[in-house]
């Protein structure tokens, strides 16, 4: 077993009941945090749904009311007018057959890569290198549309994309411990009420098995049941 550091032991100690409301909880993460820089404020929610069958696959986004604190840098594949739309709406990079070229060539400096459908059949040639980190582009998540300056401004404003794993979690991070309490328990709600949100039809029984807060360097809280099963 991992030793732990006398910092995370001494946090650990707020935690002194097995679940907490949401409200209880950030405000414990927030008087446990110890790191010397901005932690991120992290969920994960365990699911009831076995994502080996297609028709149980959970994904989706959010924009969070409050942002996630971090600036993402996004890349726009386009044609014609869309690449001046995409520069406008703020996009860090946007172009067409030259960025895909630079892409090809290993050059990722983004976090988010959005593509207009016109583009896309040249954009395919770059599953290996985007689709390894999880950056191709895909209609479900919003990053292939015609609507640039809307899918800019929304990643930009803190739109999250989560997607279930192999073992039925889903993981995001929802702000920072720097944020104040109410605006972290807004996120955390948003988060939680997207992911209810796409629950899938053939999903039975309950859906939100378990879900913690932790921060980046601290204990993670478990939430309250009562809550999930609302």
């Amino acid at each position: 077993m991992a030793k732990r550091g006398k910092k995370y032991l001494k946090a650990r100690e707020l935690r002194t009941r097995p679940e907490y409301s949401i409200d209880e909880a950030v405000k414990l993460l927030k008087q446990g945090g110890f790191a010397k820089f901005d932690e991120s404020v992290d969920v994960a929610m365990r699911l009831g749904v076995n994502p080996k069958q297609s028709d149980q696959m959970v994904r989706g986004t959010v924009v969070l009311p409050h942002g996630t604190g971090r600036s993402k840098k996004i890349c726009v594949l386009a044609l014609g007018e869309k690449v001046k739309e995409a520069e406008e709406a703020g996009a860090d990079y946007a172009g067409s057959e030259e960025l895909i070229e630079k892409i090809a060539g290993g050059w990722i400096d983004f976090d988010v890569v959005i593509a207009t459908p016109d583009i896309m059949r040249n954009v395919g040639k770059l599953g290996r290198t985007l689709g390894t980190k999880g950056l191709m582009p895909n209609p479900k998540s919003g990053t292939v549309t015609f609507d640039v300056k809307k899918a800019v401004l929304e990643t930009k404003a803190g739109k999250v994309e989560f997607r279930i794993d192999k073992t039925s979690i889903i993981n995001a991070s929802i702000g920072k411990i720097s944020f104040p309490e109410e605006k972290l328990a807004e996120n955390t709600r948003a988060f939680m009420a997207a992911v209810i949100h796409a629950r899938p039809a053939t999903a039975k029984g309950r859906f939100v098995r378990s879900m913690y807060l932790s921060s980046t360097m601290g204990p993670s809280y478990k939430i309250t049941e009562e809550i999930l099963e609302k």
